[in-house]
């Protein structure tokens, strides 16, 4: 875990709880290039939700967000769920595309804003963000 922490920012790590959330790390050639969050309970939709999703610089453009996300879609259904959820930055557009391209839809909430200060890893951050909520039915 340390060669990971050491690598990426894990903004959730102390969040995770084994019955409560999964970290999902990709690896490229024995060299972590990206994680996501994928929490199972206290989400906004009631339904697993991808979170914190983040790739390398170097390693952007080249699948990693995608593969991630379907792991995350594989690790849902294996857990008996048959719906994944959740939020993009409404000036994320290439999020915003990718996740349409993998048959993510408007849940059907309105917009939320984020704004203040929020704790990750103990560290205060500063946020200022609309998020739009989506979800994707598995098969």
């Amino acid at each position: 875990m340390a060669l990971v922490d050491d690598a990426l920012p894990l903004n959730r790590l102390d969040q995770w709880r084994r019955e409560r959330s999964t970290f999902l790390i990709a690896w490229d050639e024995g060299r972590p290039v990206g994680h996501a969050h994928l929490a199972w309970v206290g989400t906004k939709l009631g339904e697993p939700e991808i979170q914190d999703v983040y790739v390398a610089e170097d390693a952007r453009r080249r699948g990693v967000a995608r593969a991630l996300t379907h792991a995350a879609e594989t690790e849902a259904l294996a857990r008996g769920h048959g719906r994944l959820s959740l939020s993009v930055g409404t000036g994320n557009f290439a999020a915003q595309a990718l996740y349409d391209r993998l048959g993510f839809e408007d849940a059907g909430l309105e917009p939320e804003r984020v704004h203040g200060t929020i704790i990750l890893r103990g560290e205060p951050f500063e946020v200022d963000d609309t998020l739009v909520y989506l979800v994707k039915r598995l098969s």
